[in-house]
C-alpha cells in the first residue's frame, strides 16, 4: 500500500530484497570469474581483515570450519592465498592473500564496477544522486544490523 510518504516498510523491504538479489546475481555474472561467490567472499574477507586463522575466517563468513578448510585449500592450490605459521599458536596457521589473489580481487571488482558504471552513466545526475543517498542508507542499515 502506497502512502503519501511512500511504500510501507514491509513493501519497501520486499522491493529492496528483490532489487538487491537481482543486482548481486547480475554482478556475479559480470565478474566472469572461475571463482565461486564463496571463494571470492573468502578472498575479500582475508584482504579486509588481514591474515586470519581458519577459525576466525569461518566465524566471519558464518560457515562451518570444514567448509572454510575446503574453500581455502582450493584457493591455496590456485595460488591465491597462502598459509603462514601462526606466531601466537605454533600449531596453527594464518591465511594471507598472495599477490595473485590481490590481482584476482582487483580484476573481479573492476569488472563489476565497470558494469555498474555503464548503467549509472545512462541515468541523469538527479537519479545518480538518489542512488548515492540510497547506498549510504543501505550501508547504515548493514552497520546497524550488527554485521
Amino acid at each position: 500500500m502506497l502512502t503519501a510518504s511512500g511504500p510501507s516498510a514491509p513493501e519497501l523491504a520486499s522491493r529492496l530484497r528483490l532489487a538487491i538479489t537481482r543486482t548481486a546475481r547480475r554482478l556475479r555474472q559480470e565478474s566472469d570469474s572461475a571463482l565461486s561467490p564463496t571463494q571470492a567472499a573468502v578472498l575479500a574477507t582475508i584482504e579486509r581483515n588481514g591474515p586470519l586463522t581458519p577459525s576466525e575466517l569461518a566465524r566471519i563468513e558464518r560457515v562451518q570450519r570444514p567448509t572454510i578448510s575446503r574453500v581455502t585449500a582450493r584457493l591455496g592450490q590456485a595460488g591465491l592465498l597462502e598459509r603462514l605459521p601462526d606466531e601466537l599458536d605454533g600449531r596453527g596457521a594464518r591465511l594471507r592473500l598472495t599477490p595473485e589473489g590481490r590481482r584476482t580481487l582487483r580484476g573481479l571488482r573492476g569488472r563489476k564496477t565497470a558494469y555498474l558504471t555503464d548503467g549509472l552513466c545512462r541515468l541523469d545526475p538527479e537519479e545518480r544522486a538518489v542512488l548515492a543517498q540510497a547506498s549510504e542508507l543501505l550501508e547504515r542499515l548493514l552497520e546497524d544490523g550488527g554485521e
